[in-house]
């Protein structure tokens, strides 16, 4: 047993705790509280960190992580323009990833696992479609849930490649868990989605789909107009698939399949109507929203005044670096706020980086809070300048700085 102490305990699921303190054994938290108290009760070495705080590690509900190399893949192909519509970017992203050798994303995916654990984040909810790089997460510090990508129209390929992914789920290494990812609404049918929530739904394996995501989206959906079928439909020869139209949103279209569930998260959530926003509260799934993500492709602004009057989960997702600066949860957070002045308490969007995003990849009874019982996955976290004295919440958003990590009790990143 060991104990870590900090001048501040931030556990999440409480109020801080001046002079707190984690004891945790066997990769365990045993138990939280003042250093005092748990001096009184535990004979175990302490490790103290004056001026700092110690919290749960971060939890990336959303990432793609094979893409991290993607801005680097641009420059190699000297492609310096940026994609004008959501449709275009979704073109150019594939024509990138043709031209790659799996030795490329295998690196590529690599430095987004460290890059990731660096800047606090101690699970990630990934989504991965080249199944042969289920290796690369083999022996890491960082975990959560590998969501195995699913796309396609043609059902004698799409029946093959369902059997395919669900062999792959026993390659996947712990300490990651599985999950299966139908991309979204418009790259599946109603046939694959059900087989793909049907066989996730034997297996007791909770599932994830981008949702609502962009304008063009919508358009497929009401009458099978825009760029999604005049142009990537085409692309990926999917024209003999082409729906009639449906004359509803991506959401009542999800809603209709009777598949929505709790244990299936949806990603962005962009163009949700009232009517929809109550759809997905009926359902019971969380929403991982991905603010920079959206900003960068100019999709719109996640409704998310109606969010929090219907009180839905949230959580958060980096996405990738297809589509964002970097893989910082901190920056998430920062930017959520900005971008939705008013909506968010500073101590919320630390709850949606944690505890929100544990809950929708389905691990917050192991991750996202600091409670005895659970993985001792911690956060030490230093001011930049001053202390953490006055407005603790605030100064860890905007002046401080991740120090150490530690990952099921072992330390991932050395305090510095």
């Amino acid at each position: 047993m060991q104990i870590i102490a900090a001048s501040y305990l931030l556990p999440i699921s409480g109020e801080p705790v001046a002079g707190g303190a984690v004891a945790m054994e066997d990769g365990i938290i045993v138990a939280i509280g003042t250093l005092t108290e748990l001096r009184r009760e535990f004979s175990a070495p302490v490790t103290e960190y004056h001026g700092c705080v110690l919290m749960p590690g971060l939890v990336n509900a959303h990432a793609h992580l094979e893409l991290t190399h993607f801005p680097a893949w641009l420059h190699r192909k000297d492609l310096k323009y940026s994609p004008r519509t959501y449709v275009d970017w979704i073109i150019q992203v594939i024509k990138i990833k043709r031209g790659l050798q799996q030795d490329e994303l295998a690196a590529s995916l690599r430095e987004g696992l460290e890059i990731s654990l660096q800047a606090g984040t101690t699970m990630v909810g990934d989504i991965l479609s080249d199944r042969r790089l289920l290796s690369c997460y083999a022996n890491r510090d960082i975990g959560g849930r590998i969501y195995l990508e699913l796309i396609g129209q043609n059902h004698t390929l799409t029946r093959a490649q369902l059997a395919d992914v669900l062999q792959s789920l026993e390659q996947i290494p712990r300490p990651f868990l599985p999950g299966l990812s139908p991309h979204s609404p418009f790259s599946i049918n109603d046939a694959f989605l059900a087989d793909i929530t049907a066989a996730a739904r034997s297996r007791n394996i909770p599932l994830a789909m981008h949702l609502a995501e962009s304008r063009e989206e919508s358009a497929f959906f009401l009458d099978c107009s825009g760029r999604i079928a005049t142009d990537l439909y085409p692309f990926v020869q999917w024209q003999e698939y082409l729906p009639p139209a449906r004359r509803q949103t991506p959401t009542e279209w999800f809603h209709a399949s009777g598949l929505a569930g709790p244990d299936f998260h949806a990603v962005h959530c962009v163009h949700l109507t009232q009517g929809d926003a109550e759809l997905v509260k009926r359902s019971g799934m969380p929403v991982v929203l991905c603010p920079r993500s959206n900003e960068r492709l100019d999709v719109g602004r996640a409704p998310v005044h109606l969010f929090k009057k219907l009180a839905i989960p949230l959580a958060l997702g980096t996405d990738s670096l297809a589509s964002n600066d970097s893989l910082s949860m901190w920056d998430e957070m920062r930017f959520l706020l900005q971008l939705h002045p008013g909506q968010f308490t500073h101590a919320e969007v630390l709850a949606m980086a944690t505890i929100g995003g544990a809950n929708a990849i389905g691990r917050g009874d192991e991750a996202g809070t600091l409670q005895a019982g659970k993985r001792a996955d911690l956060l030490l976290v230093e001011p930049l300048d001053g202390s953490f004295d006055n407005d603790l919440y605030s100064r860890l958003l905007y002046g401080s700085r991740v120090k150490g990590v530690w990952v099921g009790g072992e330390q991932a990143v050395r305090p510095s």
